[in-house]
């Protein structure tokens, strides 16, 4: 009986088991949220790492032809100092017309034809002599880059060039003249202007049948010296990002181009220049893109013509400021290219009224017939006009780079 029991009670055991066995397989098991993995998702690209972008820089020049002070702008400039109560003399009146053309600039070149400075009396052709009044008047019209080498640089011996070196030195520290070496010093004049760096150099042709005066603390150097100027040109390209020669050449009140200015001109780009500034015949000439024998493009302006001067001829009341642009590109590994661009001659008008009277220059965009008919020099040409002086332009300046 006992063993039934036990395994009855055995049997219903394993019944029971039996049956929870169900029930713990079915149970659900826990919700989990789902969460995507990090790894899961693509991995982005990198963004490039950019390239370093050169560096442009660029400076808007000018350059100015012949400022040539006759007795006739001297002796007005005391007048009207006279009559404002000051002594000395006022040329600023002469440049008020232009003003705002030379403030668009970052450099301003010119020409000064005669020797400016305080210690010699004021004289005229042939001989000149300059009050340093004039030189500070254009200083403040906005040029800051004066060529001292020309025909009339020994108008007045070597106390003429001491005097006359004495005055510019005593000009504010961003004047910068050239054209008149020292003997035993003839150093490259170097401008740095924003992370550029120019050099001026200039020659003469002649100096009127006058030697270098004996004692002469400085003098030019002649065009024909081309040994001496090869070296220096080329030693300016090496030293500068920018090489600027000025050349005092030509003929007098003609418009045609020499030969020898063409030679020249192409030697000088040739050596290393970048840009040719031609002065000296007192009228406008053309101008033109030169390339050198190494590739290298430069430009030359044959002639500026005048600029402030009492002269009688009517073509000569005529001239042109040049307007470039120097840009200077550096790459991020440190070398660099500078060249020109944009060139263009904006031609300038010399006015006066009788007797030489109330001289200054005018903008020819700013010009009108009514000045014209004014103008002193009808005197004796009558047909002195803006038409007159459209016709001498667009007969000596190319298409390409007039402005009118």
């Amino acid at each position: 009986m006992k063993k039934r029991i036990l395994a009855f009670s055995a049997v219903l055991t394993s019944m029971l088991l039996f049956a929870l066995i169900p029930l713990c397989t079915s149970k659900e098991k826990p919700s989990v949220p789902v969460v995507a993995s990090v790894d899961s998702k693509p991995e982005a690209t990198p963004e490039p790492t950019p390239e370093p972008a050169p560096t442009v820089t660029t400076l808007r020049f000018s350059a100015t032809g012949d400022n040539l002070i006759h007795q006739g702008i001297y002796k007005q400039a005391a007048r009207r100092a006279a009559g404002s109560g000051l002594s000395g003399y006022d040329f600023s009146y002469c440049f008020d017309e232009v003003r705002d053309f030379y403030s668009g600039f970052d450099i301003n070149w010119l020409n000064q034809e005669t020797l400016v400075n305080t210690e010699l009396e004021p004289s005229t052709y042939p001989c000149f002599s300059t009050p340093g009044e004039m030189g500070k008047a254009a200083y403040e019209a906005g040029f800051r880059v004066f060529n001292l080498s020309n025909n009339h640089s020994y108008d007045k011996g070597a106390a003429g060039i001491a005097a006359t070196r004495r005055f510019w030195s005593t000009m504010p520290d961003d004047t910068i003249t050239c054209g008149l070496y020292e003997p035993k010093n003839p150093e490259i004049t170097i401008q740095q202007k924003d992370n550029v760096s120019i050099a001026y150099l200039s020659y003469t042709e002649h100096t009127n049948g006058l030697r270098t005066p004996q004692n002469a603390e400085a003098s030019v150097i002649y065009t024909n010296e081309t040994d001496r100027i090869r070296q220096q040109v080329e030693e300016a390209r090496k030293l500068a990002d920018f090489v600027v020669v000025s050349t005092h050449w030509g003929v007098e009140g003609s418009h045609r181009i020499t030969d020898a200015q063409k030679a020249l001109a192409q030697q000088l780009v040739d050596w290393g220049a970048d840009l040719v500034i031609g002065t000296g015949p007192h009228v406008v000439q053309d101008a033109e893109w030169l390339t050198s024998a190494d590739g290298r493009i430069g430009f030359v302006a044959y002639s500026l013509g005048n600029f402030l001067n009492a002269q009688s001829q009517p073509d000569c009341m005529i001239g042109a400021a040049l307007s470039l642009e120097i840009v200077k590109t550096t790459q991020p590994d440190g070398t660099s290219e500078t060249v020109i661009q944009s060139p263009l001659l904006y031609p300038i008008i010399d006015h006066y009224g009788p007797h030489y009277s109330d001289i200054r220059v005018y903008m020819f965009q700013d010009y009108t017939e009514e000045l014209a008919q004014e103008h002193g020099i009808r005197q004796e040409y009558p047909s002195f006009s803006l038409s007159y002086i459209e016709k001498v332009l667009r007969d000596n300046i190319s298409e390409e780079f007039r402005t009118f």
